[in-house]
């Protein structure tokens, strides 16, 4: 299994030589991968539709400014040498399909193929609109039309594609990336629509587990995601045991409630015992990635948290 942090994409633990420390130690501390989240803009009224939050509002904490996904986890793949890199997750509709296809490409063959791609249709309407977006109503036929033109353009030697929101032909897009037959494919959510996603059109399924409409933050809730995740790939006709697990953790630790919605203990709260325990159990249901995100205000606080989990969790994981 392995383990990943959440990279800082705003504030001042993202400026040039906080992030660099940042992804280079935790890369020396062992830690696989570094996650970065998405957004190009945070317009300044939002509907409250965010849907990892009980009240539907978006954190105000998160509302500053921010660097480009794409951009940075570039500059984080210069910067290290063995950390993967893990779009957490893209907003598909947010950039044209084959410019998005490139940028990905060359990210993944300048990092000598560390690069997996989390995605994502988007949920924040304003967004969308301010960029000049797709329309945010055809946001899931747009992702899947992106997701299946970016295969695409990543694996055919004379790619064409004509769908409704994206047509190409007649164009060289070379080189590959070093995967073959392209960068994984990881699908965030965690309603019907992104099983079948994940199902249609992805490598492995990530989900975050806090969200109230459809929550995986206790040991059976989550084992009965991955079973309703199954059975659609058995009913699709894929093998089930093709789709990989991958699990992303906004939050945990002692501040935690210990009991989730369901009653039962809510997944990576309490000390570093029960959280190494969760971690085992993630490994037994053959969850091969878990990504946390680690708090401080400072690098050094932060790179202190990645120091603790390693060596008071992981240790016992």
């Amino acid at each position: 299994m392995e383990i990943g942090f959440a990279a800082p994409t705003a504030g001042p633990l993202a400026e040039p030589e906080a992030l660099f420390r940042i992804c280079a130690e935790a890369e020396a501390m062992g830690f696989g991968f570094a996650s970065f989240s998405d957004h190009v803009v945070i317009p300044t009224s939002i509907s409250p539709n965010y849907p990892y939050s009980e009240t539907g509002e978006f954190p105000q904490g998160s509302r500053g400014g921010r660097h480009e996904q794409l951009t940075e986890m570039a500059f984080v793949a210069a910067k290290t040498t063995r950390l993967k890199l893990v779009a957490s997750v893209m907003v598909v509709p947010h950039r044209p399909a084959v410019l998005t296809a490139k940028i990905l490409s060359t990210i993944d063959i300048l990092s000598s193929g560390r690069l997996i791609v989390g995605v994502g249709a988007g949920w924040l309407r304003e967004e969308f609109e301010a960029i000049g977006a797709p329309p945010f109503a055809a946001r899931g036929a747009v992702t899947d039309e992106y997701l299946q033109a970016f295969r695409t353009l990543w694996r055919d030697d004379a790619p064409r594609f004509a769908g409704q929101h994206v047509k190409f032909d007649g164009i060289v897009f070379a080189p590959k990336p070093v995967q073959k037959p392209g960068p994984p494919i990881w699908v965030g959510g965690e309603s019907g629509p992104a099983l079948r996603r994940t199902v249609r059109l992805g490598d492995a399924w990530y989900p975050i587990g806090t969200n109230p409409a459809h929550p995986l933050d206790s040991l059976a809730r989550y084992r009965a995601g991955i079973a309703r995740l199954r059975r659609a790939a058995g009913d699709a006709g894929r093998d089930p045991a093709s789709i990989g697990l991958a699990y992303r953790v906004a939050r945990l630790g002692a501040d935690l409630p210990t009991k989730a919605g369901d009653g039962e203990r809510r997944l990576f709260s309490g000390g570093p015992a029960e959280i190494a325990g969760d971690l085992r159990d993630f490994r037994d249901l053959g969850v091969t990635h878990v990504d946390f995100g680690f708090a401080g205000a400072t690098a050094e606080e932060m790179l202190a948290a990645l120091k603790r989990f390693r060596d008071e969790v992981l240790a016992r994981a």
